[in-house]
Order: C-alpha cells, then structure tokens, then sequence
C-alpha cells in the first residue's frame, strides 16, 4: 500500500481512542485534522502584558487536572442546580447559555482561594478570572448526559427514549389489535342526592370521579369504560373496566331531557353483534400500581389471552391515543359543566364556572354517569381527523366485515364466569371432628361452606382454590386440588343475605376487630354503620363519596345464586 507499518500502528491506535459518549472514535479518527485527544498544556501561565488572557490556551483543564477536586466541586454544582440552562432558537438554529453563571464564579473564585491559589496563579491573575472558561466547561459537562441536561433546563419528565426491540408493541393493521387503557379523574366538583334514615332528601358533595377507559387503537373507538368513586383506583377498578370492554353493550336508560346516543352513536359491540366477547392482541398501559396488580395480570394474560405493555414510566406520549381522547372528553364535556376545577388554580375557566358553593348548581353524579355515556357513544360516531373524516364506529365495522381483520372471541365457559376475573385465592380447610364442626373455610373473616363440603371429611386440611367476584362476595366458587368443582360456597349468616363488596367486607371486618360496632352483622349494624356515615358526609367530601359507594353497594340488585344438583362425595 506504500504506508509504513508504523503509520497504520498509529492510525489503529487513534481509532481505538474512546470519546466522550463512551464509544471509540472508529473511522471518524482518520478524516483529516480530526482530534481524538484535549490539548494538554505543559507551560505554566503568565500575565500577558497587554492584559486581557491572551496566552492561556489549555489552562483551565491544566487547572483541572492539578486540582481534582475542582473537577468534583462542579460536577457538584450541577447536580444540585446553581445552575439554570436555557435553550434559544438563533438563526443558526437553537443554542444554549447558562443563567446564574455570575453567582457561580464567584464561588469558584472562592474555592480557587481556599486551594491557596494566589494573585499570580491561574486564574486569578487573568483581567475576568477564567469565567469564560469556566462556562465552557460547565456547559461541556452538564451537555454530556441529556438527562442533566434537562435537569437543568427545568424538565420534570424526559421522553423519546427509543424503546427495546423485544419489547415494543407491533403497529395496528386492524381494529382490536391494539389497544390502550389508562385513568383520568374528571376535572368536575359533583354532589349526591341520598335518602337519610328518615326519608329526607340530602345533597352532599363528592370528592373527583376517576373515568378508566379502554380505547382501540386503530379505529380509535372506546370499547368500555368504568365510573369509580374511590380516591385511587384499585386494581378490582381495573378488571370492571376489562370486563365492560369484553361484555356486549347494554342501552341505558336516560333520564335528562335531549340527551341520548342519537341516530349514529354507540358503541362497537352495541352496533356489531359479533363483537360481543371480542378480545384483544395487545393491551398498552401505565406502570400504575393498579396497573401491574397480580389480579390484573392474571385477567388480561391468563383469562383474556393478551400481552401485555406496561412501557416506560412517566411517558404519556408512548399512549397518545387516549391521552388524547381525554383532552377531548375534558375539552367537550368537563369544562363545560358549572363545578368545573380548570387544569390549575389560575385557570379563569375555574372562576367562571364555580357554583360559589350552592350544591344545587352542582352536577349530580347520576347526570355525569349519562352525560358520560352520551359523549362517548357521540365520540365514537363522530368524524376524526386521524381516519380520513371516517368515524370510529365506521372504522370498526370495516375491519372488521370487509378489511379481513382476524379476532378471537372467550370462549363460552368463561363468558359465564367473566365475573371470576381476579386470580384465584389458595384457602384450607378447616373442621373439628372432637367438636362436630363441619368443614368450611374462612375467606376474609368470613366463614363459607355448601351441602358437598360439608358432607365429607375427605378435604380437611386440603388447599382450595378459590375464585370469587369482588362486587359480590356472597358466594365463591371452589375447586379441589386435582381440579374437579366442588361448587358454589356460600357466605354463612347475613353476609350471605345482604349484597356487598370486597371494600365493604374489608371495612367491616376491621371495624368488628376494632369492637366499635355489634359483632353480628343484622339490620340494626347496618342502620348504625350508615347512620356513622352520613355523619361524616356532612363534614368531608371523601365521607360522601364514601356513603355514596356504600349505598350503591348495599342497593346492587341481587345476583341469584343457582343451587347446583348434588355431586358425589370425591374420592382422595
């Protein structure tokens, strides 16, 4: 080649040298006058006797590299933000500065002195002390890592960030490929109108609804929703939204006058019949804690039959869809109704809108329930931007009938269970033969038994699994170790009678623990347990919302229970 073997040695040498983002610098190291190392200045500094800092090329690093805790001090300085950085666009493009630079060079100036740097060192015996200097290094270093970057610019949350390979959701080709699900808490002050012991109406305000959605991400039409009243989501709040999603729709019954689903609106599996049961290929959320619940991994990856993309934390844009459906929903609904809370305290939408206190002013929240209903079904049958002017309900059904999309339905016997979502509970056995007290088991400080289990003592000591609905805990379904149903259990005493939920069961239990009502659950506990609350609604908006969900609780219309024929005494 005509190039001596020292030259190459050289050359192989420069390209093996590692930049500052980590990587070698590889062929970028043989393009001419390419530097692959910082200039090392081996003279000492001197006052240039026209002033100024003429003749101090490369002192600074020299500093630097003298002293290495100068070096410490301000990689000290950025991380705690003495710092502000700011991005201006230029007709160059955009460019950075520093703000509080002054402040900072002073204290440089400072620890330069406490080092026992004099007048006649570097940098002090320059005319502007090295602040030039100072702020190119300070901006080459807080520019080396992007997240320091934008600590100092001010960012709360960094995105963009490309994600892994294994891990990244294919794109929709067809409707139910793809879907998103997240919460929003409605931006909307609500009351409730309830009955007291004595008949009379009462008005209390509520505290902020949260409205969990499940929209498709090709079509862009919400599948199910779920209105609930706790102060966070839980992951039972979840799985109603997954169930609501997968069941076929059911008309509601509105009440206000001028509002309903109009000509075009609904939902898909309310207009396409053969989208009842549909199911999934891809569900994306939030890292949530609700979110990544055991029970909700279990319902979407063992009961639905889906994957699963939690993506990266603190990234809305990885979910644009339906983080942009509830701007929509905030923009055509919420901020429309008196009561409305603003996106922040300075909002003027908020003083315009507020009812100065008078509850009658307020929405209740039976009329938020149907207004939510209607804006949804209107949404899903109007026309959007993203689908060429088609609307998400006619999206669907092309996909569906004539774009060739493949769908998978539940299988029939879990579309009977679809209320036994939750991950099934591992319970004993428990029975006292010296006693005669039959076997049974004990599920949340509550015993349950039937006529099969009871009849024999070949469970005693045995692990059922157990899988209840978390609306209605009056009844469980169990099944022995090696798989065969043993059937329905059924709550014993009152808790048996009377409807409630996990929550209502959980506060009770705790209450009874706590000896601060009657140990028998009957009409007179019940009248003292909400006779307690509607004292606390009087005084807090998380107590009303906390009657309004225990009423609606107790007042759930009763599930029937189906006595099963008899089963033969099981064999262990």
């Amino acid at each position: 080649t005509g190039v001596d073997r020292r030259q190459l040695y050289r050359l192989l040498s420069r390209c093996t040298q590692a930049h500052d983002d980590g990587r070698i610098y590889g062929y970028l190291a043989l393009a001419p006058y390419a530097r692959v190392a910082q200039y090392q200045r081996t003279r000492r500094s001197r006052t240039h006797p026209l002033g100024g800092s003429r003749g101090t090329a490369g002192a600074f690093r020299k500093l630097l590299q003298l002293h290495p805790t100068l070096e410490l001090w301000i990689d000290r300085q950025i991380a705690a933000k003495q710092i502000v950085m700011d991005q201006r666009q230029s007709g160059e493009g955009p460019r950075t500065r520093l703000r509080g630079l002054k402040n900072l060079h002073l204290a440089f100036v400072r620890e330069c002195r406490l080092l026992g740097l004099s007048a006649a060192d570097y940098p002090l015996n320059t005319e502007k002390l090295g602040i030039r200097s100072l702020a190119a290094v300070t901006k080459e270093r807080a520019l080396r890592s992007f997240a320091r970057a934008t600590h100092l610019a001010g960012a709360t949350h960094l995105k963009g960030l490309p994600a892994h390979k294994a891990l990244s959701v294919p794109p929709a080709q067809h409707a139910y490929d793809v879907v998103e699900f997240d919460g929003h808490r409605l931006d909307v002050r609500l009351k409730v109108v309830v009955r007291d012991p004595l008949g009379f109406e009462q008005e209390f305000e509520i505290e902020r609804i949260w409205l969990l959605v499940i929209i498709d991400v090709w079509s862009r039409a919400v599948l199910g929703y779920h209105v609930s009243l706790n102060r966070e989501y839980s992951r039972y709040d979840v799985i109603r939204t997954i169930e609501a999603a997968l069941e076929p729709h059911r008309p509601r019954a509105f009440t206000l006058p001028g509002v309903g689903y109009g000509a075009l609106g609904g939902f898909p599996s309310g207009k396409m019949p053969e989208l009842g049961y549909a199911t999934w290929h891809w569900l994306k959320l939030d890292n949530a804690r609700a979110n990544l619940a055991q029970d909700v991994r279990y319902a979407l990856g063992e009961f639905v039959g889906c994957w699963i993309n939690a993506g990266p934390p603190h990234a809305p844009d990885d979910r644009p869809y339906i983080e942009r459906f509830f701007g929509t929903i905030a923009t055509n609904l919420s901020s429309r109704m008196p009561g409305y809370t603003g996106t922040n305290a300075r909002d003027v939408r908020r003083a315009l809108s507020d009812p100065k206190g008078d509850l009658r002013l307020y929405l209740s929240l039976n009329e938020l329930e149907e207004l939510l209903e209607a804006a949804l079904a209107t949404y899903n049958a109007t026309a959007h931007d993203g689908l060429n002017g088609r609307t998400p309900l006619e999206a669907v059904e092309y996909s569906v009938r004539r774009g060739g999309a493949l769908l998978n339905w539940l299988p029939e016997s879990k579309r009977r269970t679809l209320c036994l979502m939750q991950a099934p509970k591992r319970v004993t056995v428990r029975g006292y033969l010296e006693q005669g007290q039959r076997p049974h088991i004990n599920f949340y400080g509550v015993r349950y038994t039937n006529a099969v289990l009871a009849n024999t003592a070949a469970f005693l000591g045995q692990e059922l699994r157990l899988y209840y609905n978390s609306q209605d805990l009056r009844s469980v379904r169990a099944f022995a170790p090696e798989g065969g149903e043993i059937g329905l259990l059924k709550a014993q005493g009152a808790w048996g009678e009377i409807a409630h939920d996990l929550k209502l069961r959980q506060e009770i239990v705790r209450l009874r623990a706590n000896k601060r009502f009657a140990s028998n659950l009957n009409q007179e506990f019940l009248t003292q347990f909400i006779e307690k609350k509607f004292a606390k609604a009087k005084r807090t908006r998380r107590g009303a919302s906390d009657l309004t969900r225990t009423l609606r609780t107790l007042a759930a219309a009763p599930v029937t229970v189906t006595n099963e024929p008899p089963m033969a005494t099981p064999t262990i």
